[in-house]
């Protein structure tokens, strides 16, 4: 029998927010500027993952500690110099939001995205009314989820199995595991298909249909 979900803890970057597109150009901006092949978004959905450093190396930057940083350093700044004024929210994220909240769930975002980062975009983008907590990371290299929805989860109200992850990447999977609740991965964002349907949790590809899968879950 279908469990009976309570609140929401949603990721933020390619769940909500529809940044994918940039960061592969940010990302190819990168690699012309050290005369390697451009990146297509097929590959980069195929390809990235956490932790970023990883992704890095297979890109072929050299990724030693001080040159991990400034590539970190390189791509956050060129990112943020964009996602404000060319971003948008995934189609039907603002009333994807609402709708469930008439329904009877509550929300929250755990990000990979600095803290800073993660207040600014919801602010900017006007849906910060629908969230009882926003949580993001301290670094600019996108790790440190795990520990941070492991502290989320025990300040919740509602025991891990009432609340459901949902996310765009395998390591949002791996967050959900680890802090005890179920995950529904998303197939619009920053994975594939096929890569999120490995892991065995249920993938859907819209937002729509999303407030549809959760319809069928009977609320208490």
């Amino acid at each position: 029998m279908p469990r009976s979900y309570k609140h929401i803890i949603w990721d933020w970057n390619g769940t909500l927010l529809d940044d994918t597109w940039l960061c592969v150009e940010v990302l190819n901006g990168l690699l012309r500027q050290r005369n390697r092949n451009p990146l297509s978004e097929n590959d980069y959905r195929e390809n990235f993952g956490f932790p970023v450093i990883h992704f890095y190396e297979y890109l072929g930057f050299d990724v030693d500690v001080d040159s991990f940083d400034r590539i970190s350093q390189a791509f956050i700044q060129a990112y943020e110099a964009r996602w404000l004024t060319e971003c948008e929210l995934q189609k039907g994220a603002a009333s994807t939001l609402e709708t469930l909240a008439e329904q009877g769930y509550s929300h929250s975002v755990l990000s990979a995205a600095h803290q800073r980062a993660l207040e600014t975009g919801i602010a900017h983008f006007g849906i910060g009314r629908h969230f009882r907590g926003l949580v993001g990371t301290d670094n600019i290299h996108a790790h440190g989820k795990v520990e941070q929805g492991r502290r989320w989860i025990r300040s919740l109200d509602w025991p891990a199995r009432e609340v459901v992850l949902v996310g765009d990447t395998l390591h949002d999977y791996e967050v959900a595991q680890a802090i005890g609740t179920d995950c529904i991965l998303l197939a619009h964002g920053h994975h594939t298909p096929e890569r999120l349907a490995g892991s065995g949790a249920p993938v859907v590809h819209s937002l729509e249909e999303l407030v549809g899968f959760l319809k069928r879950k009977p609320m208490q």
